[in-house]
């Protein structure tokens, strides 16, 4: 989950940064069914940007954000998952009886190194407020993700497997489907989130053009 600079928003100052791309986990359309009580580990990181104004602390993100792909981010969310299922072998079939996740998502948000001018502090404080509830919604939809795999895969059964190996290949195709959907559900909301006056589109123009 990551968040770029999309063309149509170039200044001069701002030509080095590239498009502006989120790459989020997102809702997968599968029934939620009864589970487990967890919850997730969130963490905030930060990197340090420097400058006075919109402009260059715009620029000095494109210079010091977090490296994603082919070029640096604004923010980024990004999560561990990791699970522990109880597979049990039941009259010759194998069945997970019960997945508990363990799911530690991680912001990293731009911050200023030196306090700025009150109106840019003003500005600054509505660009960030922005960019980190755009994250946070990131984050509510893979704590869903989460449960919803949880709800999808406990109660598998697979007979004839006394040794609870096919299953474990049966858990492998579902999952991959569950992370295709998952990134296309990604893209189509940061097209969203992104197309013409679309919310982040109006964070970073009103960040750049307020001082």
């Amino acid at each position: 989950m990551a968040l770029h600079v999309p063309r149509a928003l170039e200044r001069p100052v701002l030509r080095a940064f590239g498009r502006l791309c989120y790459l989020t986990a997102a809702l997968v359309a599968l029934p939620l069914a009864a589970h487990a009580e967890w919850k997730p580990v969130e963490k905030v990181e930060t990197y340090a940007i420097s400058g006075q104004s919109g402009p260059e602390l715009y620029r000095s993100i494109g210079e010091n954000g977090p490296n994603v792909g082919v070029a640096r981010a604004i923010a980024h969310t990004n999560f561990k998952l990791t699970w522990t299922r109880d597979y049990q072998p039941r009259a010759g079939a194998c069945v997970l009886v019960s997945a508990k996740p363990k799911l530690i998502i991680t912001y990293t948000l731009p911050s200023p190194s030196s306090p700025l001018p009150s109106v840019i502090q003003k500005n600054w404080e509505v660009f960030l407020a922005g960019v980190s509830a755009h994250e946070k919604v990131h984050g509510a939809t893979i704590v869903d993700m989460a449960r919803r795999i949880e709800a999808a895969t406990v109660g598998l059964t697979v007979p004839d497997d006394p040794k609870c190996s096919k299953i474990r290949v049966e858990m492998t195709k579902r999952l991959s489907a569950l992370s295709q959907a998952q990134r296309q559900a990604s893209r189509d909301f940061d097209r969203v989130e992104l197309g013409q006056g679309g919310n982040l589109q109006k964070l970073i123009l009103a960040l750049v053009n307020g001082g």
